[in-house]
């Protein structure tokens, strides 16, 4: 049976490789930083990956991370209700909801687990689910395995959720949910609008913050604290592996008894272990360390408003944004991968993104700013963009 399979994938990969959207993977032989070396000798600037405040390599987490390895051991050999616990999972809980203005937090291996395991515990084929178009992938696999009945809206189109709603009034609970920040076009869901619908048509609100939790707002604390609106979600979700130092982990944080739910019935709480305790007492760290200066977020937000200013008067086609993310549409994939090529001889490594990623047609290179960028680092990749830009025809 295997070798007519293995032609079929064989044909399937050949296809992929054809239509220029086969995903390489890079290997970096340094720390995560904007600085970064690749095992083929060349260092190179990064601008695609998640580290949106710098703390992927802060000397303070990698050091609270060593003390807890040193003090708690490696791994913790369970799940949490048998034995997989310690104080710093209770303290980086607790962390979390403060950070977020919520009741109650748990902690997940990752964020598409917490994605994943939210909605079957608590909904079932009485009660809705209203989704944006553009949600992350967790969160759609996460609705299909619920029982609840299912509807989508356009991407942050408020006539269209509302339609939705109506369609939705006879069902026993209603649950809205979206990403904060759509991770490949970097718009921010308009939570105001949103929460105004909700209240309108008796429905709950769930948001994942994980690529605007620390990035959006003043503080950081995402779309709730943009849009005034801290507190309001019944369900917040996000993740420690972007601008919580970029390891691995997710949380879900919101109204206490859908969390004690949750521990109660969520699988992958349930049947996977918890995060490792240094990745915890990083977290801790992390949390600690923005509660106490807004000096990462503010850095941010300036060189985020620089790059994006400057890459517009460039002439490039640039996605509205709110968030760190600016995603320099090119629309052929093949042209995004050559482009994206050429710009990592220039010495400034991103990624070119096409379908399944995004939509056909809609390719694009998504640029993702971070706190440890210096002023020379983006002229740097302006420079380089503005090259390979008018090399390749893309801007004139």
């Amino acid at each position: 049976m295997y070798s007519r399979f293995q032609q079929f994938l064989k044909t399937e990969l050949d296809s992929i490789r054809e239509a220029g959207t086969y995903k390489d993977e890079r290997v970096i032989v340094s720390p995560q930083y904007s600085e970064i070396h690749l095992d083929s000798g060349k260092e190179v600037l990064n601008f695609c990956a998640n580290n949106y405040l710098g703390l992927s390599n802060h000397p303070a987490l990698t050091e609270a991370a060593a003390n807890a390895l040193d003090e708690r051991g490696y791994g913790m050999s369970s799940v949490r209700f048998i034995c997989g616990t310690t104080d710093y999972h209770k303290e980086l809980e607790n962390k979390i909801s403060k950070f977020f203005g919520t009741e109650d937090t748990i902690l997940y291996a990752a964020c598409f687990d917490a994605n994943g395991g939210l909605f079957e515990p608590l909904l079932s084929s009485e009660d809705a689910i209203i989704s944006d178009a553009l949600n992350h992938a967790s969160i759609i696999d996460g609705v299909r395995l619920s029982k609840a009945q299912r509807f989508r809206y356009a991407n942050a189109d408020m006539e269209d959720l509302e339609k939705q709603l109506i369609a939705a009034k006879d069902c026993r609970f209603r649950m809205i949910v979206t990403d904060g920040v759509f991770s490949m076009d970097g718009n921010v869901a308009p939570m105001d609008k949103i929460f105004a619908l909700a209240e309108k048509y008796d429905a709950m609100v769930i948001i994942d913050e994980s690529h605007s939790a620390g990035v959006v707002g003043r503080t950081g604390r995402g779309v709730t604290e943009l849009f005034n609106c801290i507190g309001r979600a019944e369900v917040i979700t996000g993740t420690l592996g972007k601008a919580f130092g970029g390891a691995i982990g997710g949380f879900t944080t919101g109204k206490k008894e859908i969390i004690e739910m949750l521990r109660q019935r969520s699988r992958p709480y349930l049947f996977s272990n918890s995060i490792p305790p240094l990745v915890a007492a990083a977290g801790v760290k992390a949390f600690s360390m923005i509660d106490e200066t807004n000096e990462l977020q503010d850095r941010l937000h300036e060189n985020t408003e620089y790059f994006i200013k400057q890459m517009i008067d460039a002439g490039f086609d640039i996605k509205p944004t709110e968030s760190a993310i600016c995603a320099v549409m090119l629309y052929d994939a093949k042209l995004a991968g050559i482009m994206a090529d050429r710009l990592l001889e220039e010495g400034i490594y991103v990624i070119g993104f096409s379908f399944p990623v995004v939509p056909r047609d809609q390719a694009r290179i998504r640029v993702q700013i971070s706190a440890a960028h210096t002023r020379e680092h983006l002229d740097k990749a302006i420079n380089a963009f503005i090259k390979i830009g008018k090399d390749l025809k893309v801007i004139q």
